[in-house]
């Protein structure tokens, strides 16, 4: 099988000679007997070239395999060889042959029968044919060409629905421009979903690819956003319900409040740019100077002083309607979330609440992105001003609207508005710093050319009643700026309401400052210094009095303890009832002060005012208002209380508290180089900037007249308005130290306790200098000279010289009198007089005593005699108890009788008297009940006590 496989392979070589055979001859060479072993051997040597294809040319292959040089032999053995191999090959092709002949033979027999089948199948397809074409005729051309007819019909049915819809929803435009102007933005959004739905149908038409690209276009970009930023300056409930819904619909909630905090940014940036805008280009007039190509900070710097604060009005007022719509917004999302709200249909519950928290979070976290955006646009027109030479009043109601922005931003988020404090800060310190010393240069201007005359004032006055106080009085929170304070006034249920609250629907917080400037006036002068005639005439009616008392004296004592309300009518018996050393003016209980203490105090309220309403500067607006009082109290020193005779006195009229207060005030306040001949000796010129020449005294005021008790009343106005001046700082106290930061209030306690509580202090150097000149103690010196002391006989008549000096002590008690008609002398100031006036009249006494060289008992009793005639007289001049010294008269007199070892005690124990009257003392004794050797124990005594003081 193998090499009849084999040989079929190849029988294109042997077809012809095969096929050659005879069936005969076939079995021939069958029968021929033959080895299969050499049979085989013999077509194995058959070149394999004979086996390669049909084309194989064997005759010009053996001819070309021919040696040059034939040989018959060898040709011939070489062509029997071929023989055998045909004839090898040849049976062997004839047994396969024969082999497979019955198979032949039954392979024809169905090939026959196949030709004969395929006849009877042409002969069907023929008959089938003719039938076709027989069908054709009758049937297709007839009711299949009805079927085609009608399914074409209802494609073009189709067609046309269709082509009405894309003509609807073409048409749409129109309808959706209808719908933009009636604001009805659900609605349009509605009609764009609902044509988007159906042109998905008909999406392989190009011009509805084209249209619903359109739709699109517009529910997410432009109308959509223009709507959306038309919040942010002027909240509308409707408008803005119909923009959210929209933008549900549209599945964009998120998107949508990404959107609006870009436009509330892009709202504040516009506002404020065209309302500086709009000023600068009205102060330029015409100038051409392309202010809008400017940057808002470099814009802010064109700003006019006229037009400043109308600007920053406008500003502010601009930004409260955009953070008053932010907040309108909050409120309209949390009022909108507490509603149970039904999910539309095919959006998802669980997007609903992740939306509403996103919305949530956004809308509390850009609370303070907007407040940052408004602070950082007021801080750059702040700043881009120098304040310095504004009016205290513009410069107030600048505080004032800030600090009102600042109240706005507490309540808008909480804020603490540290960009606002800080760039304000900057310009008041600034401010504050050239004000004040324009105030202390005004103020020593004022004090140089004071002529100490009282400013007459209602009995009632009080400084509540000006008008730099009347922020004290609408609000006890130091923290309210003054348009609040004015807001609260109008009613507790309106001042429990936040200013959100109260301006929701219209109105404006920043609209009240310039409301209630100038509708108060102040009413607090006297028409003409006097509140009652009738008290003018009564108050100077005569005293019933004890006969002895000059007719003079009896006048001019009324208590200045009287109440507020004016009297229209004094009884003699109330005016006799009255202590008699309180010389007084009609207007019992009227303070004394002068035009220049008004003015402090009027500054004072303005600083306070600014002080309330800026408290970082707190500290520095306090130590300033110290200031004032400081020079106030070293120019009333300066001017009344130096004298070179306070240490000499020994009356100790200067405490060391005030002697250091003074001292301190010197040395910090006062510049004691004014003209800068010696600038290098007091400091640097930095610290002299801070400091004020020394005030001088207007040549108008005469001290020197004896006539007008030296200047008595320029220096009781002077003082006691001082007194009065202290006073009003003593009630701002607690007003102060609640203002005052908690690091700085050991100041505060400081300045009250070293330097305001000293006021009272002054009236004794300054009252001092009028006793020691209006009674004259030299004259009663020379006198005293002159009595002869060593009598032997008691007395019972007192010596000439207190008469004298009593008729001094009457014509100082009228003088003062005369004094009280022009100016009212408190009783403190009546006491301090008299005190120092009895004081230096009895140490002129126990002086005049010191210098008698010889002295008997009965002289001793004459000195005593004389001292209680003058104690009964003075008495009756004056209402003084006790009588000051006066033990310091009578220990002196009674010394006389002490015995030795009495005496050495005395002496150690009373040191108030000088050397010269203790040794007088001794020497006066010596003879009557002192030896020389006690006398000479004594003056050793007096020496030793005198040693340390050397």
């Amino acid at each position: 099988a193998g090499e009849g496989g084999g040989l079929m392979e190849k029988d294109g070589l042997f077809r012809v000679p095969v096929w050659g055979f005879s069936l005969e001859e076939m079995r021939e060479l069958r029968q021929q007997p033959i080895d299969p072993q050499a049979e085989q051997e013999i077509i194995d040597s058959i070149e394999e070239v004979y086996f390669s294809n049909d084309s194989f040319d064997m005759v010009r292959h053996e001819l070309e395999k021919l040696p040059p040089e034939l040989n018959l032999q060898e040709l011939e053995e070489y062509r029997d060889k071929l023989k055998r191999q045909q004839a090898a090959v040849s049976k062997r092709v004839a047994d396969l042959i024969l082999e497979k002949q019955p198979s032949y033979v039954k392979e024809l027999e169905r090939v026959t029968a196949l030709q004969a089948n395929l006849q009877l199948a042409a002969v069907i397809c023929t008959n089938a044919r003719r039938q076709l074409r027989v069908s054709k005729e009758e049937f297709t051309e007839a009711s299949l060409g009805l079927l085609a007819n009608q399914r074409r019909r209802q494609l073009l049915t189709g067609l046309l629905k269709s082509l009405r819809t894309i003509k609807t929803l073409q048409r749409t435009d129109v309808r959706l421009s209808e719908m933009l102007e009636e604001e009805d933005y659900p609605g349009a959004i509605q009609l764009c979903l609902e044509c988007q739905k159906a042109a998905s149908t008909f999406k392989h038409y190009s011009c509805i690819r084209y249209s619903t690209s359109r739709f699109m276009w517009w529910c997410s970009r432009e109308q959509l956003d223009v709507a959306l930023s038309r919040t942010c300056k002027h909240f509308d409930v409707l408008h803005y319900t119909k923009v959210q819904k929209a933008y549900t619909l549209l599945g964009k909630t998120q998107t949508a409040m990404d959107q609006l905090h870009m436009h509330f940014t892009q709202a504040i940036h516009n506002t404020v740019f065209q309302v500086v805008l709009g000023y600068v280009e009205l102060c330029a007039g015409n100038a051409d100077t392309k202010f809008q190509k400017m940057q808002y900070k470099d814009l802010c710097t064109h700003i006019t002083l006229d037009s400043y604060i109308p600007c920053l009005t406008d500003l502010c007022k601009a930004l409260w309607e955009v953070m008053l719509s932010y907040h309108r917004t909050m409120q309209w999302h949390e009022e909108h979330d507490k509603q149970k709200t039904v999910p539309s249909q095919g959006s998802n519950p669980d997007e609903l609440t992740v939306d509403r928290s996103y919305v949530k979070k956004k809308l509390e976290h850009g609370l303070t992105r907007i407040w940052q955006d408004v602070q950082l646009k007021v801080k750059v027109y702040i700043l881009g001003t120098d304040m310095s030479n504004f009016k205290y009043d513009d410069f107030i109601v600048v505080l004032d609207v800030i600090s009102r922005l600042m109240q706005v931003g507490e309540e808008f988020c909480g804020s603490k508005s540290e960009v606002l404090q800080e760039s304000i800060k900057r310009q008041s310190v600034n401010y504050f710093k050239n004000y004040h010393r324009a105030r202390l240069e005004e103020l020593r201007m004022f004090l140089e050319n004071e002529t100490w005359e009282l400013c007459p004032v209602k009995s009632n006055f009080n400084i509540a009643q000006l008008h730099e106080f009347k922020f004290m009085g609408q609000c006890r929170s130091p923290s309210i700026s003054p348009s609040r304070q004015a807001a609260s006034s109008a009613g507790p249920a309106l001042e429990e309401l936040s200013l959100f609250q109260q301006y929701h629907q219209d109105g404006n917080p920043f609209e009240m400052h310039t409301e209630h400037k100038e509708e108060e006036t102040e009413d607090v002068l006297a028409s003409n210094g006097y509140e009652s005639d009738e008290l003018e005439k009564s108050v100077y009616q005569d005293y019933d009095s004890d006969s002895d008392v000059p007719d003079e004296l009896k006048q001019d004592y009324v208590d200045e303890q009287t109440g507020d309300a004016p009297l229209k009518s004094v009884s003699r018996e109330t005016i006799r009832s009255k202590k008699k050393s309180d010389y007084n003016l009609s207007k019992a209980s009227a303070p004394i002060l002068t035009n220049t203490t008004l003015n402090v105090i009027r500054l004072v309220g303005k600083y306070m005012q600014m002080m309330n309403i800026l408290k970082p500067i707190a500290f520095d607006v306090i130590h300033c208002v110290s200031q004032l009082f400081d020079y106030y109290l070293y120019a009333v020193y300066t001017f009344f209380g130096r004298n070179d005779m306070y240490e000499s006195s020994g009356l100790g009229l200067i405490s060391s508290r005030l002697r250091t207060t003074l001292n301190r005030i010197q040395e910090s306040l006062i510049d004691m180089d004014p003209v800068g001949e010696n600038a290098g000796v007091h400091g640097p010129p930095e610290d002299r900037k801070e400091k004020v020449p020394s005030p001088h005294l207007s040549q108008m005021v005469i001290l020197t007249d004896s006539g007008t008790l030296y200047g008595l009343a320029q220096r009781v106005v002077a003082t006691e308005s001082l007194v009065f001046l202290a006073e009003q700082f003593e009630s701002l106290q607690s007003h102060l130290d609640t203002m005052m930061p908690a690091a700085k209030k050991p100041f505060l306690q400081q300045f009250y306790s070293q330097t305001v509580s000293t006021a009272s202090e002054l009236r004794k150097p300054i009252y001092w200098i009028v006793a020691a000149k209006a009674i004259d103690y030299e004259q009663m010196l020379l006198m005293m000279a002159g009595v002869k002391w060593d009598i032997k006989e008691i007395m019972s008549q007192h010596n000439v010289y207190v008469d004298v000096l009593l008729k001094e002590f009457e014509q100082f008690n009228k003088r003062l009198g005369d004094v009280s008609r022009h100016v009212r002398i408190p009783l403190p100031v009546s006491n301090v007089l008299w005190e120092h006036c009895i004081r230096l009249a009895n140490r002129t006494l126990v002086e005049g005593y010191a210098n008698v060289k010889k002295c008997s008992n009965e002289g001793r009793a004459l000195m005593q005699l004389d001292f209680q005639q003058f104690l009964m007289k003075l008495e009756k001049l004056t209402d003084l108890r006790p009588i000051p010294d006066k033990e310091f008269v009578e220990t002196y007199i009674k010394a006389y009788y002490l015995t030795e070892n009495d005496m050495e005690q005395f002496i150690k124990n009373h040191r108030e008297y000088s050397m010269k009257q203790l040794a007088n003392l001794v020497n006066v004794c010596l003879g009557s009940h002192i030896n020389k050797k006690a006398r000479q124990k004594l003056l050793a005594a007096i020496d030793d006590i005198d040693r340390p003081k050397r």
